[in-house]
């Protein structure tokens, strides 16, 4: 039976901000699937902001890689039936081909797999894994909740929150990018850790109203509207014991000023330098200070965490359950609109998660 897939391909380099005419549609029969393979229909796919460093060094003329969640259709493989649900690294298409090698054992440990991506030198990332496997979600827990918070993006909360920072109950916490998707999964699991005093940085008042109305944060500000480390200071006067960096640059420069000695930074993402790579923030005015507040800056990749993805659902699973805890997700419904959702998400259109729907679920 032949089959025909959608894919969104990038076509070309952006210089600067990405725009739609960096990406084609494009349309291809897929081979027969091979004995040991399998095909899966994809239902859902993440847009992440990591992407964008991606596109200055992915290979072009082909689809980007990204965390999506699909259903088997065809199988030739011992490890996947017809049915199942997985998760895997193969998006930003309609339909994914996986090799014998591609797919592992049955209850393997999970793999994230992923893109190493080299800042601000050249080089070509690779996808070293697929990143398969099967996922049984509980009841009344939506399958893309493993997009979000039982996903990468909730793994990356959660690794910066324990392994990283090892946030404490009763200590105080800012988030920069806080009503993105690694932003807002930081606060959630974060007030379930009993976090003291709760502060977000963002790009709208709107956002502000988000975080404090809805997420539960104590304090959150529009970076917009003044200098980060003034506005941080009066948001948390008492000061920090923790910084969850997203963004670097001024963020990381306030954040440093109001830490108190001995305080911690686990540091993801520098938004603030992905759209020029080649002429990033220059570094903290006051990095110094690192040594001598004793403080601790520690920077990780969650795919060398993937052994804490069973620890993550097994802690979140009951509050997901009975309702306490709900996924903050902004969802665009049609593979067309794929483009969309990724260059929205850039210039901050979505809270929480943003993912895209593929097809009917």
């Amino acid at each position: 039976m032949t089959r025909t897939a959608r894919f969104v391909h990038q076509v070309a380099r952006p210089q600067g901000r990405p725009s739609p005419t960096d990406f084609a549609f494009v349309e291809a029969a897929l081979p027969p699937v091979e004995p040991g393979g399998a095909l899966i229909e994809n239902l859902y796919f993440s847009v992440d902001p990591y992407m964008r460093e991606v596109m200055d060094f992915g290979d072009l003329h082909a689809p980007m890689e990204g965390r999506a969640l699909g259903r088997v259709v065809e199988s030739r493989s011992d490890h996947l039936k017809v049915g199942d649900l997985v998760a895997h690294r193969l998006g930003w298409r309609t339909h994914a081909l996986l090799s014998p090698d591609q797919i592992p054992p049955r209850g393997a440990a999970p793999d994230p797999g992923g893109v190493q991506v080299r800042l601000r030198r050249p080089g070509v990332p690779t996808l070293q894994s697929a990143g398969v496997r099967v996922i049984s979600p509980p009841d009344g827990v939506p399958l893309r909740t493993y997009l979000s918070l039982l996903g990468g993006t909730g793994l990356t909360a959660y690794v910066g929150l324990t392994r990283i920072a090892r946030l404490q109950p009763g200590e105080s916490l800012y988030v920069s990018a806080a009503a993105g998707g690694v932003g807002t999964a930081v606060g959630q699991l974060a007030r379930l850790m009993g976090v003291g005093r709760l502060v977000g940085s963002t790009g709208s008042a709107a956002k502000v109203r988000h975080l404090t109305e809805r997420l539960g944060f104590d304090a959150a500000f529009d970076h917009h509207e003044g200098p980060v480390g003034e506005q941080l200071r009066k948001a948390a006067p008492d000061g920090l014991d923790v910084y969850f960096d997203n963004v670097g640059g001024d963020h990381l420069a306030g954040a440093i000023d109001v830490l108190r000695d001995g305080g911690r930074i686990a540091w993801c993402g520098a938004v603030a330098q992905y759209d020029d790579p080649a002429n990033p923030p220059a570094a903290p005015y006051n990095l110094y200070d690192v040594v001598s507040k004793s403080l601790r800056l520690e920077g990780f990749l969650v795919r060398n965490y993937r052994e804490v993805q069973g620890e993550l659902e097994a802690y979140l699973a009951p509050y997901l359950r009975s309702g306490a805890l709900v996924p903050d997700e902004t969802v665009t419904v049609g593979f067309d609109r794929a483009v969309d959702a990724f260059l929205g998400m850039l210039a901050g259109a979505n809270t929480g998660k943003a993912i895209v729907q593929v097809g009917e679920v």
